[in-house]
This record gives C-alpha cells, structure tokens and sequence, in this order.
C-alpha cells in the first residue's frame, strides 16, 4: 500500500500545522482546558471554512469527500498540538455513526450543520466502567402516542458540556437501538467527570423521560456503535502518533540543549538510549497509523486484524514516549509548568478511550483464528 503523501496531503498538512500554531499553543491550550466546555467558538467557525470539519463528508453534504489518509494527516497534527477540541466526537465519531445508521434523511439534516461548524455532536453509549459499546444496554426507550422518550444513564460521553445533540444508544422492544436527543430538552442532566486529561472533556450524562427520535433501524444500535467506533479509532491512532512524536521531539530537544557537567546530557549513555527508545516507538506509532488508514482506503483485506495491533501498540507507543520524555526531563518534567505531563495526560486517556490495549489484542487474536 502507497503511503507516501500526496503534494495535496501535504499541503493538508501544512494548512493545518500553521493553524494548530496560531490556535492551539500551550497557552491557549491551557487556557481552554480550564474552561467547562473546552471548546473554542471562533476557532471552531475558522476550522470549518478550512473544511477540516466536512473533511471526510460526502461532497452533496457541504463536505470534501477525503478518505482516511487525509483525516489521519489532520488528527496527526491535532495530537502533536494537543487541540482541546470537540473535533474527534463531532467530525469524526459523529459521521462515522451516521455512515453505519443508513439514515439517509438524518444525514441530509445533520451532516451540513456539522460541516458548516453550526452544530458540536457526540455519541452516548458507554455504561459502567468500560469504554467499548456494552454487551447489556441499562438506557430505555420507550414509545408512547408515537413519542419516543429515554430514561438511563450514560458515561465518558465526550464534549457533551459544548455539544447541541447527542446520539445515545438505548435498548426498545427491539432491541438496542440508537436515537437523537437535544442537549436542551428536559430531563437531560449533563455532569462534567474529573479525568486525568483536562484537554479532552468527558461527562456523565442522565436521561429522565427525555424526549428522543429514533434514528436509522430498530434493534441495530449495538452494530451501528460498533462500527462507527471502529472506523473512528483509524483516526485516534493518528492522534497518538502524532502525540507520541511531539514527545519524543521534546525529549531529544531539551536532550541536545541541557547542560550538565559541560556537556550535553544527551551525550550520556543513559539518556542517548532513552532518546533511542522514544524515536523507535514514535517513529513506529506513526508508520503503523499511516498503514492502517491505507488499509482502510484501499479496503485492505487485513484492515481489521491491523486495526486492532495498531491499536494495542499505538496506545503504548504513546504512554511511553510520553512518560520517558518526563523522565529526561528530569525534575522539571514534573511540574505543573512543562507540557510534558500534559501528553502523558492525553496518552493515559486515549489508550482507553475506545477499549485498553489489552482488549485490541484480544481482538486481534480471535481476528487471526487463534
């Protein structure tokens, strides 16, 4: 599979890196992520008139009709700069379900608004302590006079706090299905979770007779879910390479201009071998992201097997790179001051984001018949 960029890849890639430059610096990025919502309005408008947010849309929707190839390119530079964004949920996960629902008219009214940038969306289906679509949905719905209405809860909802619908799997008659809820209606309570990662909010949300519309098939939802979330992780793995190099090039940076002793303390063979280490696992995260997403392109036959080990060696790849870059860093590396910390805080939370590494290798098993 060709993995070499495109000259219209890489202007992708630097439209969006000087973007990222102007807005989405350590200072901004600290500045939102103290925020409730962490979610930046202008911003937002300017990333949809660059068409970052119809990347991946269908032309007649307002979208540019890329593949994976490019939305991994964007996530790429979006983990390097730590975007506190609610990006991933609304111009990733959200059309991906879309895409699996085959509602062609809740397509048709949602996916322009979310081109446009008028509209956050994110999806609701985590229950308990996993992060995977559950096995036994607790939510219901319920129809009565032909209105339906939802009672239950749901957790780890992303950006719920900055989002104006959410799509929220519920079990019916029928079975799990999913259905459209406005963050606005009553009986919707939305509570803001403490996470490690302060750039990526994350909420509980509670439905109490919530009125609701339901949105492709009947007793599809767990199906639906599961693979709107599966072909979403192409783009995390993205991310977390994109994450882990900015790390490492942290790393070796402050490794090359540190002083100790009258000389580099990347000079020392302590730190030459952590530094060795950091590129081998960035470097990787990044070639194995970049396959998948041609995998994914070219509809590869392997796509699914590849996922899942991407999966499983990107969020490591990332804990560690981010970890080991604190450790040359030494006691400034700890504090609150120096990013470091703040991408081991993203690493942590994206390496469980859609399932641990320990789940994907499973996968990647029983994907491989052993």
């Amino acid at each position: 599979m060709a993995m070499r960029e495109t000259d219209e890849q890489r202007a992708l890639r630097d439209a969006v890196a000087i973007f990222l430059d102007k807005r989405s610096s350590q200072a901004r990025v600290r500045d939102l992520m103290t925020t409730d919502t962490g979610h930046d309005t202008s911003a937002w408008r300017e990333m949809a008139e660059m068409g970052l947010l119809g990347l991946t849309l269908p032309e007649e929707v307002g979208g540019a009709g890329a593949g994976y190839a490019e939305q991994g390119i964007v996530m790429e530079e979006m983990g390097r700069a730590l975007l506190c964004a609610p990006y991933f949920s609304t111009a990733v996960l959200t059309p991906r379900l879309l895409a699996a629902a085959g509602d062609d008219r809740e397509r048709s009214e949602i996916l322009p608004r979310i081109a446009a940038g008028e509209l956050v969306v994110s999806l609701a289906y985590a229950e308990d302590s996993s992060t995977r679509p559950p096995v036994r949905v607790d939510t219901a719905a319920a129809q009565i006079a032909g209105q339906w209405s939802l009672t239950g809860q749901k957790t780890f909802v992303l950006d719920a706090g900055a989002a104006g619908l959410l799509y929220v799997l519920a079990d019916t008659d029928s079975g799990p299905s999913i259905f459209a809820v406005d963050t606005a209606a009553a009986g919707i309570t939305i509570a803001a979770l403490t996470t490690i990662d302060l750039t990526r909010k994350q909420y509980r949300v509670e439905f109490a007779d919530v009125a609701a519309r339901l949105v492709g098939t009947p007793g599809a939802g767990i199906d639906v879910v599961t693979t709107a979330v599966d072909h979403a992780a192409v783009a995390l793995l993205s991310e977390q390479a994109g994450g882990a190099h900015r790390a490492m090039q942290m790393g070796v940076d402050y490794a090359r201009t540190r002083m100790q002793f009258g000389r580099a303390i990347g000079s020392f063979q302590a730190v030459k071998h952590l530094c060795a280490d950091m590129l081998l696992e960035a470097e990787s995260a990044i070639s194995a992201a970049r396959h998948v997403a041609a995998a994914f392109d070219e509809t590869a036959q392997s796509r699914w097997s590849d996922l899942a080990l991407a999966q499983a060696y990107c969020s490591e790849a990332f804990v560690f790179t981010a970890a080991t870059t604190i450790q040359v860093h030494g006691g400034i590396g700890f504090t609150w001051e120096h990013p470091a910390h703040l991408y081991l805080r993203r690493a942590r939370t994206d390496a469980q984001l859609l399932g641990p590494p320990t789940y994907h290798r499973d996968r990647y098993l029983q994907l491989k018949g052993v």
